[in-house]
């Protein structure tokens, strides 16, 4: 067994618990939770007082505005694993004999990539092809200044941190159109009164859903070009629509804001990659982590930034990445640390794997439902009962891409950008 102060695994050289959270949210993200949002929902139809269904419910659905689930936590995940990733990954290069230069060109490229294999898988799935706000093209948009950080103090990425936080605050706050009539609402935008009364009272207009700086930003950007929708004859000059509003609310903007999250992804990997003791380290990870929710948390509950992830607010921020910080730190004491590995496996064939089992997850998932169907019979997802349909559907799917991963794993097969 390897001794409790070696942080890399011997043979690869990797640090084996980013590739088992990478694992970890993408077993979630690909199983789609395992169905359990709408089995909860079948169930709570049943027994709507059961406090169970509900908080599972809750856990594994995107809060409707302020707050925080087990499932909004899934990108800013994604956004900290980069930045952590980056601390080895570019030190792999440097060791590698490549220069500077050429390494930026790689991170410029990365981007370029990001980027276009986001929109091109939006748009599998998606009636239009404006879509910014993918979490492969939030990466995409500050994957190249996130490189220009690399190596920096930690004075310096600490400062930067920050000033991108107060600048994204500064600008919504300063914004003078802002605000949604709470008696009127805005139809037009996806905010009605009723939905606007439950969840943006209390809330300062100036981080209201669809009626902010970042909404503005979009209806400038996303108009510059008017877009046919994809499904119609498309040397038609007719069917050219205007962007009016993300009905979810999330902007392109937020890129900003996850920049900062995947700095402070870079600042843990790099603390990882330090000559401290891991005792330091999982102290230090463990600091970071409750001061990021409970400055998140004050700031939100103060009034001065609400917390909330459809626009990457900077209390959101700093709040997700508390909660990312905690799960690190956990995950790095059993596996890095403590060297209890063998439950792994699972996870860190999908870790390994993750842009294959994205890319699976977001084409082939209505396919795959439909070929188990035809192949195992229409009853297959019924195993379980009516009720638990959405579970085991979400489960045999998500098996499948499991299987594709290991399959590659075996044969040494790896997907990269």
């Amino acid at each position: 067994m390897s001794t409790p102060n070696q942080n890399l695994d011997k043979t690869k050289g990797r640090l084996v618990s980013l590739d088992v959270y990478r694992g970890l949210i993408m077993v979630s993200l690909a199983f789609n939770a395992f169905g359990i949002a709408r089995t909860a929902e079948l169930h709570l139809q049943e027994n709507p007082d059961s406090w169970l269904w509900s908080f599972l419910k809750y856990q594994t659905s995107h809060v409707e505005w302020i707050g925080c689930s087990y499932w909004d936590l899934i990108q800013p995940s994604f956004m900290f694993m980069v930045g952590l990733s980056m601390a080895y990954s570019y030190l792999k290069r440097q060791r590698e004999g490549q220069s500077y230069r050429r390494m930026l060109g790689h991170a410029v490229f990365r981007s370029v990539i990001l980027i276009v294999l986001g929109i091109f898988l939006v748009s599998q799935v998606s009636t239009t092809t404006r879509l910014l706000t993918n979490v492969l093209v939030q990466m995409g948009l500050g994957y190249a200044f996130l490189f220009l950080l690399w190596q920096k103090t930690f004075r310096t990425q600490a400062i930067v941190g920050g000033s991108i936080l107060a600048f994204t605050w500064l600008i919504f706050v300063l914004y003078p159109g802002s605000g949604i009539d709470f008696e009127q609402g805005a139809p037009e935008v996806g905010v009605s009164p009723a939905w606007a009364q439950e969840h943006l009272e209390g809330v300062d207009p100036s981080w209201h859903k669809n009626a902010n700086v970042a909404h503005a930003f979009d209806t400038w950007l996303l108009n510059l070009t008017p877009e046919k929708p994809l499904f119609v004859d498309r040397d038609s000059d007719q069917n050219r629509d205007p962007f009016v509003a993300n009905r979810g609310g999330y902007q392109t903007l937020s890129f900003l804001p996850s920049l900062a999250t995947m700095l402070f992804g870079l600042m843990c990997g790099e603390l990882l990659r330090s000559k401290r003791s891991n005792e330091s380290k999982l102290k230090l990870l463990l600091i970071a982590g409750a001061g990021g929710i409970v400055v998140g948390w004050l700031l939100g509950v103060t009034g001065i930034c609400p917390v909330v992830k459809r626009i990457w607010t900077p209390s959101w921020t700093l709040f997700s990445t508390g909660w990312c910080c905690l799960i690190l730190a956990a995950l790095y004491w059993i596996i890095d640390f403590r060297q209890y590995r063998r439950w792994t496996y699972p996870f860190i064939v999908v870790g390994m794997n993750s842009i294959a089992i994205y890319c699976m997850e977001m084409m082939l998932k209505s396919w795959v439902g439909k070929s188990l169907k035809i192949h195992l019979g229409d009853g297959i997802f019924l195993i379980g009962g009516p009720l638990n349909e959405p579970m085991v559907q979400a489960t045999l799917t998500g098996l499948c891409f499991w299987i594709i991963c290991w399959w590659m794993y075996r044969q040494k097969l790896f997907i990269r950008i």
